[in-house]
């Protein structure tokens, strides 16, 4: 049982890593998938990734965005996304909680879906996420630190330039992406200018690694 009720309306960083740390995304295709789950798991009634899969089977040329302006008026969501990375072996969010035990709800249901998604394509049996995932509620003394932190995660540990991530939430924060599933608002408007909170994430980034990097040696 969790320690501490998740309450709605309030910010929370919510994350995960593999089990024994492995990686759980392999290819693209997971990477998609986790996407996919995003969108269609963040529901109070459950069955829209059934929908798609019977939807996307009958027009395999339509996109997700069609499928979801179809079912938009049906729809009402457990969390609000603010921003997110996908890494190798972990995944960050960071989430507003819209209805009562939202939270647990989507992250059970993605972590299961996603779970005998990737050991139905993997041939594995057993947990894939390293137990119950992590919550921590956000002030507003750190939170535009930490949608930076999240947002540019692949470039703290050093894996891509934030830039070039695909799997983050990222391109859609500097406008270089169209559709996004994240509420940027909250973060952007405390910016005048993209390039504002753009220079700020930057800034974040080095002061993360270098953090990162005396840990490093502390624990040598």
């Amino acid at each position: 049982m969790r320690k501490h009720k998740l309450v709605e309306n309030e910010f929370y960083h919510i994350y995960n890593r593999g089990t024994e740390k492995r990686r759980i995304f392999l290819d693209d295709s997971d990477y998609l998938r986790f996407l996919v789950s995003m969108r269609l798991m963040n529901d109070e009634k459950d069955g829209l990734m059934f929908l798609w899969k019977n939807y996307h089977a009958k027009y395999p040329n339509a996109s997700l965005e069609k499928f979801l302006r179809l079912n938009l008026k049906k729809r009402k969501p457990l969390v609000e996304f603010i921003c997110y990375s996908l890494i190798p072996n972990h995944f960050h969010f960071i989430m507003r909680q819209l209805t009562e035990k939202g939270t647990e709800k989507f992250m059970q249901r993605i972590g299961t879906g996603y779970t005998m998604y990737f050991n139905g394509k993997y041939k594995r049996t057993g947990s894939l996420f390293q137990g119950t995932f992590k919550a921590s509620q956000i002030d507003s003394g750190n939170f535009l630190y930490l949608s930076a932190y999240v947002n540019c995660n692949a470039e703290v540990h050093g894996i891509a330039n934030a830039e070039s991530w695909r799997w983050s939430s990222y391109s859609y924060y500097l406008k270089k992406t169209k559709y996004g599933l994240c509420n940027k608002s909250t973060v952007m408007n405390e910016f005048k200018e993209v390039a504002d909170y753009e220079k700020f994430a930057k800034e974040n980034v080095s002061a993360a690694r270098l953090k990162k990097e005396d840990e490093k040696i502390f624990l040598e």
